[in-house]
């Protein structure tokens, strides 16, 4: 993986986490909003994974036609059933990724090392990264089996991928250790706003 070029002692660099369903990305659009640069690690796998770029073809190497889809595109869930509950074939998919993020995150930090805002780093492992060049952590929490329901109900996801993708994070206990900031997102869309509003506040006071 690259070596980042740390950000300048102006730019605030804040980590951004939470458990698959948990509604990071609503929070990460939000602080956006209010003007912070967000760095998206999911936005940047997607990217990586469209055709013909070095990633899609190394992932269709690995595992095979079945994951392309009609269309020509990664079919994301072939590739979940595919390597979920697999711990090879997770691994392997794993070698391919996220070298690859690495690198783009880190070409992407260093672009922004000669400003002075705020650049949220939005990774759903980074508490698992162990990463520790952050002014601050926030952390996205709600009950896991909420986080189930939505995904099921909302996104599509079957229970057993749900449950098998939520195995493979920290847990709940492990991210709240280690979070500056905790947005609890179990009430309704007021609470949430007011929520990051709040965050957005605390961010100012980081140096």
């Amino acid at each position: 993986m690259a070596v980042a070029m740390l950000p300048s002692p102006a730019v605030r660099l804040v980590g951004l986490t939470g458990g698959i369903g948990s509604g990071k990305s609503t929070v990460s659009a939000s602080l956006a909003q209010r003007g912070a640069e967000v760095i998206d690690a999911d936005g940047i796998v997607r990217a990586l994974q469209e055709p013909g770029m070095p990633v899609f073809e190394a992932m269709v190497d690995e595992f095979g036609p079945d994951i392309v889809a009609p269309d020509g595109g990664l079919d994301r869930q072939a590739v979940a059933d595919r390597v979920f509950g697999d711990d090879e074939a997770l691994k392997a998919l794993n070698a391919i990724v996220h070298p690859a993020v690495g690198v783009e995150i880190a070409h992407r930090l260093e672009a922004a090392s000669g400003g002075d805002g705020v650049v949220i780093l939005d990774v759903p492992l980074l508490v698992e990264s162990g990463r520790d060049d952050l002014a601050g952590l926030i952390v996205v929490d709600l009950d896991p089996e909420v986080a189930i329901a939505r995904l099921v109900d909302q996104r599509g996801f079957s229970e057993a991928d749900a449950r098998a993708r939520i195995a493979r994070q920290a847990s709940r206990d492990q991210r709240l250790e280690r979070a500056d900031f905790v947005i609890h997102n179990h009430g309704d869309r007021e609470d949430l706003v007011d929520q990051i509003d709040a965050c957005w506040s605390w961010i100012q006071t980081l140096s």
